[in-house]
């Protein structure tokens, strides 16, 4: 089989890229409201404008996962089957943390008492927290490489080699740290976009203090990948890229201008993406040293051509549609909110007997 990637399947590894970069992005703020739901609202009026902020956003956002998970099935089913195989608790961990998120938002106004609403509170700002860390330690393996083998008796399934612990290095670790630092400083500047009053002053004062731990957090990661497993002069370019947006959205949070400081921590999100994938290509975030004669790649993973074909025709359809109804979405709930907004809670109480 020849090693040269065909044009399609230089399309479908570039958008798999793009579906998890836009996941990162528009999931990374919702993580960031998430788990600062307990700590920027003082009652439950503020943490319901929080909560809010992402309301009508959140599981649309989610689906850019979804999406992402089934063209990676689909398009490259050997990449698909190697790596949910070699992170399977990692991902039943993501799982688990993103249906106590999602019940959490769902089930806090169920009941009236306080206590109930702060525990599902607690749940998603854990939940939320819980999803960009183990997301930040699986892509800094990535960039690192996590070693396959092939299977003995069967040339065409490879099985990663490393042990559960391995996962767990310490630049693996900073970047589970660096994600959630991240996305907490790209949530607390979307809160501070999309609110107004008191919770806007809060979010606006938390993003100043977390500003400068995100900067120096992800200039730190970003050397240590560069010098250990960079890309060459792209990579360097990319770092400080991503720095470059970092500091200017902690000068225009502080500037308050909470529009570009959003764009800021967008473009910083984007860039670091870019980079984990650029890393990637063309060995799926893999080290084939011990599978040379048939490595784990962006051809040996592939679907067949007529598969990626269908595929294309089929995403140039469909996903202008998605982009289009996700983007007036955002354009219809595009107001800022505040406590004067939230109507009194509906739940009565009940009559003494």
């Amino acid at each position: 089989m020849t090693m040269e990637p065909s044009t399609l399947q230089l399309v479908w590894f570039g958008l798999v890229a793009v579906l998890w970069i836009g996941f990162l992005v528009l999931e990374g703020f919702d993580f960031g409201v998430g788990m600062l739901i307990p700590y920027l609202g003082r009652n439950d009026k503020e943490r319901r404008v929080v909560v809010n902020t992402i309301g009508p956003l959140w599981d649309g956002n989610e689906v850019w996962l979804i999406t992402a998970g089934g063209a990676m099935f689909a398009a490259f089913p050997g990449w698909y089957a190697t790596l949910f195989s070699a992170m399977y608790l990692p991902f039943f961990l993501i799982l688990l943390a993103l249906i106590v998120r999602g019940l959490a938002f769902e089930y806090r106004a169920k009941r009236p008492e306080q206590s109930w609403k702060y525990r599902w509170d607690r749940g998603a700002s854990i939940g939320s927290f819980v999803v960009p860390f183990v997301l930040g330690v699986g892509f800094s393996n990535f960039v690192i490489g996590m070693p396959v083998a092939v299977a003995e008796g069967r040339a065409s399934v490879h099985v990663f080699t490393g042990g559960f612990w391995s996962l767990f290095s310490p630049f693996a670790l900073l970047g589970g740290l660096v994600f959630v630092v991240l996305f907490l400083f790209h949530g607390a500047i979307f809160i501070a976009l999309k609110t107004r009053g008191e919770v806007h002053e809060r979010a606006k004062l938390f993003a100043e203090r977390l500003g400068l731990g995100a900067i120096g957090g992800g200039a730190v990661w970003l050397l240590w990948s560069n010098l250990a497993y960079g890309t060459g002069a792209s990579g360097w370019i990319l770092a400080l890229v991503a720095a470059a947006g970092l500091a200017m959205a902690w000068y225009m949070v502080r500037a308050d201008r909470d529009g570009w400081a959003f764009v800021g921590t967008a473009v910083a999100t984007v860039v670091i993406g870019i980079s984990i994938f650029l890393r990637m290509y063309p060995d799926l975030g893999f080290d084939n040293s011990a599978a040379a004669a048939t490595p784990l790649n962006i051809v040996t993973a592939s679907a067949s051509p007529t598969t990626l074909t269908i595929m294309t025709w089929t995403a140039a359809f469909f996903v202008p549609i998605v982009l289009a109804y996700q983007g007036w979405t955002y354009w219809v709930f595009r107001r800022r909110l505040s406590t004067k907004n939230i109507p009194d809670d509906a739940h009565a109480p009940e009559p003494v007997a």
